[in-house]
């Protein structure tokens, strides 16, 4: 059994979260379900972001206090963890005070260790980013995430001695070729280091809504490098018994391209500053883009998953998140892309397949899926090599996070299975038996076969065995949907409790899900009697 501890980003509740949220907690999900049906001690953690200028901005535009915004915001994104049927351990709140008490130690660390020290800082801030920029990196003079102007200011400060780590940085890189995916955000990042590095400045005086820098309460510690320290700080607190020692370092941090910078230089230099192992390793997956431009909440253009989640649920939602946007690319989305997915993929092709197969069981051998003809074994079908393949290559892409290759190569076995059904016609094959029964056995005579039964029973055997592993490659993604086509097939469903803390049942059930184990060719169990019923996906119709 392995470790996997994997983190969203710390999101930022300045605003109701949009379909970006959803994505990333969507994804480290199914990468979370298939470390659990492999049998790893699993740990899932989200949070949120509740300090900074534009929380308290927020607040005093709607006469709240930024304590009383946030408990409200928190509240839509623990909504988005349970509508996208999220398995988190923990959602943590940089507001909780064993975090902040956390936060103030740790920069009291690299504090007493040299790296931090005073200084006055001027340059051009973008408020949206609640971040510095030097004109070189502007975009025709604007933030080239937000697309906003930023405004020059100058404060006393203090300072991280962030160039101080730029060889350490490089020396890591070097020897972790892997450290960041995909490879183009490591190149990116490294060229950044190599460019040469500014110390960076871990403080605001003119911020109360913060928390306080502990050997000087006139500043607040800046709002990113109290989110970073979440990741750490959530192991010491949680629910739970020590979840540092069993989960640190963490095995993914996921987030989109735009926070690299904080992740990939930032953090991993103060970790060093203050003493604890790196993360293993960074996941920078891509934009989701509408209408070809990024979606952001300041720039107003975002998504609500909502109500696609409420009108289809949430297993189209997350097979669209990895089926439309290959995992680490940009890609756009819309809701004319998801329904042409859900007709063509999971209606016409999953669902049809599921339906069409318990019918014919239920037809034609009344509803008892038939053994394995006398003298075949599992290994004699058709789709045996295919099947072990598939689960092989699957299970790589799996373990390499690429999530989206895992689920196409899944799909090509889906769409192999829908031909394997014309392929051998068990409507013919059907007739075949049933003149072959009323002839009697071993009778010859046009088209009468004696093997009729035997390759009648093949069939059937083999679509119900293709749709049971299906069950188990498809989990990860399509949870409520797997376990469906295993009740389809008289099966048990096979989900267990995998919590690793008590905080799982405030935002999510922890599902363990069919054992990787079973993603095997031949371990159909026999006497299933299968149930029919409606279509999984009833077709949208505009």
């Amino acid at each position: 059994m392995g470790k996997f501890y994997i983190t969203t980003p710390i999101y930022y509740v300045n605003d109701v979260p949009h379909i970006g949220h959803a994505y990333t907690t969507t994804t480290a999900d199914v990468a979370v379900r298939f470390h659990r049906q492999l049998g790893d001690d699993v740990y899932f953690l989200t949070g949120t972001d509740e300090h900074g200028t534009k929380i308290e901005q927020a607040a005093c535009a709607r006469g709240l206090t930024p304590k009383q915004h946030a408990d409200e915001i928190v509240a839509r994104f623990r909504e988005v963890a349970q509508k996208v049927d999220a398995t988190i351990d923990f959602l943590l709140r940089t507001t909780d005070p064993k975090h902040e008490a956390f936060v103030q130690d740790f920069v009291q660390r690299c504090y007493d260790h040299g790296d931090i020290y005073s200084g006055s800082y001027s340059g051009l801030y973008c408020p949206a980013c609640e971040a510095y920029y030097i004109e070189e990196n502007l975009v025709d003079g604007l933030c080239p995430d937000h697309g906003l102007a930023p405004t020059k200011m100058e404060e006393d400060n203090y300072f991280f001695r962030l160039s101080a780590y730029q060889e350490r940085l490089l020396e890591h890189y070097r020897a972790n070729p892997d450290w960041i995916r995909p490879r183009h955000r490591f190149n990116e990042a490294l060229s950044f280091i190599e460019q040469g590095l500014d110390d960076i400045s871990i403080s605001r005086s003119t911020l109360k809504w913060g928390i306080s820098v502990p050997w000087d309460d006139s500043q607040v510690i800046y709002v990113w490098i109290d989110a970073l320290i979440s990741y750490l700080s959530a192991l010491h607190f949680a629910p739970g018994e020590d979840l540092v020692s069993r989960f640190w370092p963490p095995t993914y941090h996921l987030m989109a391209q735009d926070i690299l910078k904080f992740h990939a230089i930032i953090w991993p230099a103060l970790l060093m500053s203050a003493g604890y192992e790196l993360p293993e390793h960074l996941f920078i997956h891509g934009y989701l883009k509408l209408g070809g431009e990024k979606m952001s909440k300041t720039r107003g253009n975002v998504m609500d998953p909502f109500p696609l989640i409420e009108q289809y649920g949430a297993d189209p939602f997350r097979f669209y998140c990895l089926r439309e946007v290959s995992f680490g690319q940009d890609g756009t989305v819309s809701e004319e892309g998801f329904k042409s997915r859900y007709n063509s993929e999971l209606a016409n092709e999953l669902g049809n397949l599921l339906s069409r197969s318990t019918s014919m069981i239920d037809k034609y051998r009344g509803g008892a899926v038939p053994a394995q003809p006398a003298g075949r074994s599992p290994d004699d079908s058709p789709l045996a090599a295919e099947a072990s393949a598939t689960a092989q290559t699957a299970r790589e892409r799996f373990e390499e996070m690429d999530l989206s290759g895992a689920l196409e190569t899944i799909w090509v076995f889906v769409r192999r299975m829908n031909r394997y059904v014309e392929e051998q016609a068990p409507w013919k094959q059907a007739k075949e038996a049933a003149a072959e029964d009323a002839a009697g056995a071993g009778a010859t005579g046009p088209g009468v076969t004696g093997d009729a039964n035997a390759a009648l029973d093949a069939t059937l055997w083999d679509l119900a065995e293709g749709l049971r592993l299906l069950s188990v490659l498809l989990h990860a993604f399509i949870p409520a949907t797997a376990a469906a086509i295993r009740e389809r097939l008289g099966m048990p469903a096979a989900i267990g409790v995998a919590a690793s803390s008590e905080a799982s049942s405030e935002v999510g059930r922890a599902d363990a899900g069919p054992s990787w184990e079973e993603a095997v060719w031949g371990a159909l169990p026999g006497g299933l009697t299968v149930v029919t019923g409606p279509p999984l996906f009833p077709r949208i119709e505009d």
